[in-house]
């Protein structure tokens, strides 16, 4: 019996940063068990081609996990992999890590999620709809209603929208949408982060957000009922605020969380803020799932220069949570 959570990392896309990343867990001290769901001979021959020594071991759940060594569920590549160069038929096994994390979730096998970093653009060209993690674990948990956030730099970041185009944005902004994207980072800030009451600013989706409704309707009409509906109900929100100030300290202080009302809007105030070190949280979500800040990064892959300071920061954020929630596992 192993009293401590499993963590299961996906290692991404093998022709980027992921596995150059994910070898240095084998020696990151946390009060958890890490596993890394990969090629095991693609992680060798990376760690090879790093020049860093690192002892591997297969996963199995019934043994006892060693220190300093690095614990890999072995799912093989379709083809082969060359560092920094895609491979169409490489995206099936990009999946293929998802879809085992997930299974081991819906088994009570893992507590939780982390995944490094794939590329949307190989997936869709292999001929799957892909549009990210977020969504894709959305519609295999069968969840109506996920919300992205950032965390790093001092803030936390959640998303009304998340990839769309900017030209449907403003169309995809409903009463529906804002309630359920609320209610949501209202529960889950109190569940996963231990916030009794947590705070939540809005930003506006117009510039000086609407400006009474000379630069657009939405907030008028949208966003500030939706607030207000929430409010009656007891929750702390405050807005809509303008964009261009919602993100000055002493507006910062006043929250728990911001909510942006699409991707570029509140994302590059966090990245600014914290990038590298920046945590990507899927809520809603029936298991705790983080990702790290940034891309596959294929002009870094197998070149030392990769920095594992994200990866880091989203095992630890899954821990804490995994903590706040008292995780008991099964195995």
């Amino acid at each position: 019996m192993n009293n401590q959570p499993i963590i299961a990392v996906t290692s991404g896309e093998p022709a980027g940063i992921g596995p150059d990343i994910c070898l240095d867990l084998a020696n990151l001290d946390v009060a958890t068990r890490i596993v890394v769901l990969g090629d095991l001979d693609l992680l060798q021959q990376r760690a090879q081609m790093l020049k860093k020594k690192v002892k591997f071991q297969l996963y199995q759940p019934e043994n006892k996990p060693l220190p300093n060594v690095l614990e890999v569920i072995h799912i093989p590549v379709k083809s082969t992999v060359i560092a920094g160069t895609l491979n169409v038929e490489n995206a099936s096994y990009v999946l293929d890590l998802l879809n085992r994390a997930y299974e081991g979730i819906q088994k009570g096998e893992f507590a939780a999620i982390v995944t490094a970093p794939v590329h949307k653009g190989i997936i869709n060209e292999s001929g799957v709809s892909f549009t990210g993690h977020t969504e894709y674990l959305a519609e295999k948990s069968h969840t109506k209603q996920v919300v992205m956030m950032l965390t790093g730099g001092g803030l936390r970041v959640a998303l009304a929208t998340t990839h769309l185009p900017l030209r449907a944005v403003a169309d995809a902004i409903t009463k529906p949408l804002l309630i359920q994207v609320l209610t949501t980072l209202y529960q889950e800030l109190q569940q996963k982060f231990g916030l009794h009451q947590p705070r939540i600013l809005v930003a506006g989706l117009n510039p000086h957000a609407g400006e009474g409704g000379h630069l657009g309707y939405e907030e008028n009409q949208i966003i500030i009922p939706v607030i207000q509906q929430l409010q009656q109900q007891g929750l702390h929100i405050t807005g809509p605020v303008p964009a261009d100030t919602l993100f000055q300290p002493f507006m910062v202080r006043k929250a728990d969380a911001i909510l942006a009302m699409y991707h570029d809007q509140g994302l590059p105030v966090l990245k600014y803020a914290g990038f590298g070190e920046s945590v990507n949280i899927t809520l809603g979500l029936p298991f705790i799932r983080t990702s790290v800040d940034h891309g596959t990064a294929l002009e870094l892959a197998g070149t030392k220069k990769a920095n594992s300071s994200s990866l880091f920061a989203a095992v630890a954020a899954a821990v804490n949570m995994c903590k706040q929630q008292k995780y008991i596992p099964i195995c």
